[in-house]
């Protein structure tokens, strides 16, 4: 073979394809992402276990869960004797029935005001408006539980003391999200509402027609948090709420416990119906969940 086609073979020779363990545009997993992983997957076991040895408690007789023994699955084997107890021995029903609305109630309202208040901090140009938004800002780090004895004065001074709007008042007001919503508000481009506005459209109009829709992912991401603290919310409701009628879910449970003393398959069992709601809205809404986390700063961002 001559000198010019050795050449010419070399030049033409198409370089050997190289084989990716990975798809394109994915990191390989180096030992760091593998050690993240492993630190994650610890901790999800570590949160995991509890919550399963609570289910597995409560469906146990009282006499195993008592009895100390470590195993998952009662001598007798599982029953649902707490469930049965717990739902006959109180007004159930009508305390889930007070969850459910008192935390729709609360997540329209939250939503409404932060929002409003939200855009107006993102667009409006007024008065004390920076100054505003810092006490606003400062106001997240305060702790709920300061402001506890002075909403308990201001809704004895309105008459509202075992009333649903009692309940429901003091919990409406959400200086964090409006935080995020303003974050959120702020990277919508302006230029889309001087289009509107050239058009005709009033500041209401812009934000209802404009705003709102393309806030639908941050929105729902707040509904979510937002329904789930009230859900969650113990303190509050057990200091207003009297009256066992009005009583919402946590509240009403944790009197049936305490009437009846502590019964450790019982108390499992309260704490299961207590979080079904909640592990049913996370399963259906997940996704806007991971993403409020991801892009709506409670992932520290």
């Amino acid at each position: 073979m001559s000198t010019a086609t050795l050449t010419e073979t070399i030049t033409t020779a198409k370089p050997a394809r190289v084989r990716r363990s990975h798809l394109p545009g994915q990191k390989p997993f180096g030992a760091l992402r593998i050690s993240a992983l492993v630190v994650l997957i610890i901790l999800a076991v570590g949160w995991l276990l509890p919550f399963l040895w609570a289910v597995a408690t409560a469906f146990k007789t009282e006499t195993d869960a008592a009895s100390g023994d470590p195993s998952w699955i009662g001598a007798t084997g599982p029953t649902i004797e707490a469930f049965t107890a717990i739902l006959s021995q109180g007004n159930v029903y009508t305390w889930a029935f007070n969850s459910l609305w008192t935390s729709i109630a609360v997540t329209l309202i939250t939503l409404t005001i932060s929002a409003l208040a939200a855009y107006a901090f993102s667009r409006l140009d007024f008065t004390g408006r920076k100054w505003l938004f810092v006490v606003i800002i400062a106001s997240i780090v305060v702790p709920p539980q300061v402001l506890i004895i002075p909403l308990f004065y201001e809704m004895l001074a309105f008459n509202m003391i075992d009333t649903y709007w009692g309940l429901i008042l003091p919990q409406v007001v959400a200086p964090a999200m409006v935080f995020i919503l303003k974050r959120f508000f702020d990277a919508i481009p302006i230029e889309l509402e001087d289009a509107a506005r050239v058009d005709g459209a009033s500041r209401l109009r812009i934000f209802w027609s404009i705003v709102l829709p393309l806030s639908r992912p941050i929105l729902a991401s707040v509904a979510i948090f937002v329904f789930i603290g009230a859900w969650n919310n113990f303190l509050w409701p057990f200091l207003v709420i009297n009256d066992t009628t009005l009583m919402t879910l946590p509240v009403g449970l944790q009197t049936v416990i305490s009437a009846y003393g502590v019964q450790y398959a019982q108390v499992m069992a309260q704490a299961v119906l207590a979080a079904l709601p909640l592990i049913i809205v996370f399963i259906i809404f997940q996704k806007q969940i991971v993403k409020g986390v991801a892009t709506s700063g409670f992932g520290g961002q």
